[in-house]
Order: C-alpha cells, then structure tokens, then sequence
C-alpha cells in the first residue's frame, strides 16, 4: 500500500505560545508504517493451537515418544499392564494460557485384559503450581442444586475407541452420566494419562493401550493476530509496550460468544444473551459478563479491536433490558440476574458514557436515557444520607470484592461523583429537558464532594478513611475510595497529593499497592496485603492527573511486572495475595479482563490520547512521561479513521510530538480541551511540536 502524505504544521512552544507555522512534508503515521509492535501480539497464529513442549520431568510410566506431541514426528503411545500401579502421564506447555476446546488425535487403542476401553484422563491448569491429578477448576466446582448437578469429578474423561478419530471436548458424558467431560477450558498446562475412574466402570478401565498423534485445542476467543489490531501501542520501555499487549490478549482471550455450555454455572445462562458477542468476566472462572469488569477491559477493547466493540454494547444493552423498578441494574446475569452489588450500577454509567465517546454511537444514550435517569433519580437518591449527602450501601448488598463495609464507604459517594459528572456530560448531548438534568446532577456532584470532604477527611493521616464509624476497621484507608476521590475532582491539589502520598507509604507491596492499609486487616484477613489490578488502575490514572508519572508507572512496574514475572506469565491475574502469591490459590482466574488497566493507562496517558467528544469528533493529545522514557508512538481508532501520535525527546529534553489526526476531527495538543490550553488543529493534517520538558 502506497503511504499517504499530508501537509505538517510545525510549531515550537516553550511557554505556550504558537510560533508561525512552517510546512512540510512527511508520511502518515499508521499501523502499517510501525511493523515493529508486531512481535509483541500474543494471539496464536491460528485458529488451531499446538503445545510448545513437553514438561520431560513430569512424563512418567510407559509411554514411547512423548515429545511426538510437539514435532508431530512420531504417534505418542500409552501403554499400561494390568495391575500396574505407575500412571503413564505426559504434562504438555503451551506456552501461555489459552483458551478453547481441547483435541485430541487418537490414533486407536487396544483394551485391557478386562475388554473395557483403555481411559484417557485431562487435567488442566492456568498455572503449573496448580497441576494435580485434578484441574484447577472445572464447571462442577460452582454446580448448584439439591444434590448439586455435578458434570465432572476434577478431571476430564474419555473412553477411547479402538478405531482413529478426533475427539473434541465438550460439556457432555459419554454414556449417560458416565465418562463426562468439561468441555472448554482456559489454560496453559494439560496432563495427559492413561486411567480411568472407578465410577466409569464398565466403560473405561486403566489398562490397555492408546495411540496420540497430536494435541491442540481450537480457540475460542476473540483472535487477535497483528493484522485486526485497530490501534497499537509502542514505547522506548519494552517491559511496557509487551505489558500493553499481554492486556489485550488477556481480554481477547475473554471475548466470546455467550453459551449455555461454557458459562458460569450459577444461574448464568441467559435467553437474552445466547449466541451474542460478550466481553466474560474471566476466560477460565466466572465466564460471564459483569458490569464493573468493562470499566476497565472495555477500554483495552476500544484501543486494541474497535470492531470488538459490540461485547461491550451486548452487555450494556442486556443488563439495562434487567433493570428494576426501583433503578437498580444487575451486575451480570449469575443468579438470573439477582446477584446484589451496590456499586455495579454506577459503572453501567461511567462505562455508557466510556462506549459513546470511543464509538461515537450517541444513539445509545438517546435509547438508553432513561435507565440512566432512574439509576441516578430513583435508585441512589433512596440510598443517600440526607446530611452528608454520602451514598450508605444498602443491607444485603456487596460491592466488586465483597467487602464487609456497610454504611457509607468512601469508594462508593466517589465512584457517584463520577458517574453523576459523566452522566451530565451525556446528558449534554440531547437536547432539552436533558441539559436541564446535566444541571441538576453536577449540583448534587458538587454537594456529595463537599459532605465527602467534610465527613471523610483524615486530617491526621492526609488522607481519606474508608468509611466514617465506630468499630472494626473504621480507622482504615482503602486504595479504591482515595484514587476515585482524585479522579473525580473532589480531592483538590494537596489533598490529592497528600492521599496518594499516604498509598506510596502505607499501601505499597512489592507486587502493587494493596487495596487497603493496615487497618483493613480489620476487616478480613489479608485485606492489607491483597492487590487488585482493576482498583490499580483508577490509582494509576489518578497519579498520572494530578502529574505524578513517576509514581503511576512504578506502581504499573510493581503490578503487572509482577504477574509478568510468575507462572503463567503474560495473561493478568484477578488478584494477588500476600506475597505475591495468587489470591485465590488454584480458583484464582489467571486471565481476567478487568486485571488490564496497563494498556487504556499508557494509551491514555503516557501516549496521551483521549476523546473529549462522541468518537473523537474532538479530542486531546497531552503526553505525560519521566527521564526514563525516550519515545511512545500508537494509533487510536476513530470512526473518522486513525488517530496517530508519536513523540519523542529533543537533546534539550523537551518532548517533540507528531499528530496526525484524521479529517472531521479537531483536538488539543499539549494542554486540556477543558482548560482552554494547548494548541488546537483540525484534523486532516500533521502536527510536529516541540513541548518544554517542564509540562
């Protein structure tokens, strides 16, 4: 393809002052310039995903050209003699985690002395620690019911037939409630072994002999090979731009078609959803799409896969159809839609307002207006304090981690400012009796912030508490509740900075900052040392608005660095625990989409794009960097086309950036559209500027 060139407006401005313009020319920044970010993408070349290697220290008993698995050179036998108490096994590596509907080749077998077929027994886990004789996690470990409809005992089964064929698993048993199988799994590690479980008798039995030609698992998720990236992401850090990369394959590897079969068993399934396009909680755990989970996955979505922008609008559009009377909206369909979650309808907001403004889809709210005003005039003004004006979570309810915080817990009248303030900045965009609304909400906005500051202010400490009480845990200061008092505007200059202060000094573990300080553990056990990468995210954004850059990546170093380093490496973890350990031993999901907020941070900040309009019909270009970055270039997605920007350091220091912004557009480059500074272009054309180091 023959690259396009446009005229460049050059301007230097080292105190804000646009110099006279000179033009030039140069080529279009685009994706298909820059092919060096393609070798960080993680997605499998194909539809069809073979192991890596074998794990040789873990092949035990009779099995002859294990490695075949790998080089496919040879067919890989089993054999085990009646009475043999040593287990052939071979544990095969993919290398990463994946995700999908195992397969397996079987070339024949031959029974056992007892006529039965010889059984094959899967076990599958995300992380090495975790491989057992028993997966890590399996369908029947959420079964409800009275008994519990169990699918599997831990493993899957199989009754291997002597003639060839190919066996695909499925979420099904071979005879009756015999020989059952799991169907799709996500992980990394499978052991592979000639048994068989009492209970299948006479179906299956562990003797005989089985023939493997090969082992691979069909992919499920949604493919992201270099070639349907819409937006990229690159910078001098290799450590980051990969982590920016291992973000969008852990999301990909939760996009999905909704099934009956493969989602979370507890009550999930839902007629509304089957067959559509879902952003899942986790690929392997909790497959089902919740509300609080797309504030951050839906953003790596739009960066990486703009057409994958529809999972995102099958949830909104589907929780909103499930909204009761009273305003609330469920969080996800688990439970027939019934699981109570305080805080889950504030980010049905926040993400709308997340979707119009990256798809530039304002039909949306103009359908869907009002949910919006019954979430915010019926359900939560029920729930309000009237002298504090601060949200006090209803009784029964929980929130994103369950916490046992009843009453008016900072996280929650935070996380309300920002979602009244981006509720009026939708409702701005229809016309009248809406605007009078956008009036009415930034009001209550400004009144919730004002008895936030008064009420929940440690002076002592510069800090906010968690909640305002008396008793167990009411001296603690939660990671979620301060960074959301940033990034809503109701924390000033100092005391932003004195807040997230007191998280470098009191939360900061070497694997992330643990969501509270050492009066959490008052709470529960473990809360001072547990890390969520989702509450990291909003900390991460808060430090990059309030110009601390330093701090923003070295907690992204710390964080995703971390599960960067670990078993299975590359996919994020939906929580750490002490010591870096995964929060939830072999349950924890290792693949979890609301653990990416590595990706819409260097995106949004270090590369500095975001939309100030529906699909960045406006938009602001505003880099933020430390010495110890050189350069960052990308593209965002537009419905306009791409937006590239580039930039890089001058021998002075000063930061020299290139945008190019496509026509129909017009943005701000090196200031805040809000704030009236910057320099404003109109798309169509190339900027290079020259910004002082000191901004």
């Amino acid at each position: 393809m023959t690259a396009r060139t446009r005229h460049i407006m050059y301007a230097r401005l080292p105190i804000s002052v646009l110099w006279p313009a000179v033009f030039v020319w140069c080529p279009l920044i685009r994706a298909q310039d820059s092919p060096g970010w393609h070798r960080y993408v993680r997605a499998p070349s194909s539809a069809i995903v073979r192991p890596v290697t074998i794990l040789s220290s873990y092949t035990r008993g009779d099995v002859d050209n294990a490695d075949g698995f790998v080089t496919g050179s040879a067919t890989t036998v089993f054999s085990r003699a009646d009475g043999s108490g040593e287990i052939p096994t071979v544990v095969v590596d993919f290398g990463q985690n994946v995700v999908g509907q195992p397969l397996l080749e079987f070339a024949g077998s031959t029974n056992g002395t007892s006529g039965a077929f010889p059984g094959v027994r899967l076990a599958f886990s995300e992380a090495l620690e975790y491989l057992t004789e028993r997966s890590d996690y399996t369908r029947s470990d959420r079964a409800q019911g009275d008994p519990p409809q169990l699918i599997t005992t831990g493993t899957d089964q199989i009754a291997v037939k002597n003639s060839p064929y190919t066996w695909e698993d499925q979420w099904t048993c071979e005879y009756d409630n015999q020989v059952c199988s799991d169907g799709l799994h996500a992980f990394r590690y499978v052991r592979i072994s000639l048994d068989a479980l009492t209970t299948d008798s006479p179906y299956t039995s562990a003797e005989g002999q089985v023939k493997i030609s090969s082992v691979s698992l069909r992919w499920s998720g949604y493919l992201g090979t270099a070639d349907t990236f819409t937006g990229w992401f690159e910078c001098s850090d290799v450590n980051l731009t990969q982590w920016w990369y291992d973000g969008v394959y852990t999301v990909e590897t939760g996009t999905d078609i909704f099934r009956a079969n493969d989602t979370e068993p507890r009550g999930a399934t839902s007629a509304s959803l089957l067959g559509k396009l879902v952003l899942h909680d986790g690929a392997k755990r909790d497959r089902d799409p919740y509300m609080g989970d797309l504030a951050v996955a839906s953003l790596t979505s739009y960066l990486s896969h703009a057409d994958a922008s529809d999972a995102t609008l099958n949830v909104l559009e589907d929780l909103a159809t499930h909204q009761r009377a009273d305003g609330w909206i469920p969080p996800a369909s688990i439970n027939h839609y019934t699981l109570q979650l305080f805080d889950y309808p504030l980010y049905w907001i926040t993400c709308s307002w997340d979707y119009v403004f990256y798809t530039g889809n304002t039909s949306y709210i103009e359908a869907h207006y009002a949910v919006l005003t019954k979430i915010l005039d019926t359900y939560y003004p029920a729930h309000t304090d009237a002298t504090t004006q601060l949200l006090v979570r209803q009784n029964g309810y929980g929130d994103f981690a369950f916490l046992p915080r009843s009453g008016s817990a900072a996280y929650y009248s935070a996380l309300y400012v920002l979602a009244l303030n981006k509720a009026a900045s939708l409702a701005e965009l229809l016309s009248a009796p809406a605007t009078q609304d956008a009036a009415r909400w930034r009001e209550r906005a400004a009144a919730v912030s004002q008895g936030f500051q008064e009420t929940l202010w440690d002076a002592s400490a510069s800090a906010y508490f968690d909640r305002k009480c008396i008793g167990a845990g009411c001296a603690a200061h939660a990671q979620d509740g301060n960074s959301l008092a940033v990034l809503s505007g109701i924390a000033n200059g100092t005391a932003a900075s004195a807040a997230l202060a007191y998280l470098s000094a009191h939360n900061a573990r070497f694997y992330g900052n643990a969501f509270y300080d050492a009066g959490g553990e008052e709470l529960g056990a473990g809360f001072s040392t547990r890390v969520y990468a989702f509450i990291s995210y909003f900390e991460g954004a808060a430090r990059f608005e309030t110009g601390d850059v330093a701090g923003a990546l070295d907690l992204m170093r710390r964080t995703w660095g971390w599960m960067a380093s670990r078993d299975p490496g590359i996919t994020h973890w939906e929580g750490i625990g002490a010591d870096g350990s995964k929060y939830e031993a072999a349950d924890t999901s290792l693949s979890h989409g609301w653990s990416t907020g590595v990706t819409p941070l260097l995106s949004t900040y270090l590369l500095g794009v975001r939309p100030t309009q529906p699909g960045f019909r406006e938009w602001a270009v505003n880099p933020m960097a430390t010495e110890d970055i050189d350069w960052a270039r990308g593209v965002v997605a537009t419905p306009y086309g791409p937006l590239g920007v580039s930039w890089e350091r001058d021998a002075a220091g000063d930061i020299v950036v290139t945008v190019d912004a496509p026509e129909g557009t017009t943005g701000m480059v090196g200031g805040s559209a809000s704030k009236g500074k910057g320099t404003r272009i109109q798309g169509g054309q190339m900027i290079v500027m020259t910004l002082p180091k000191s901004l």
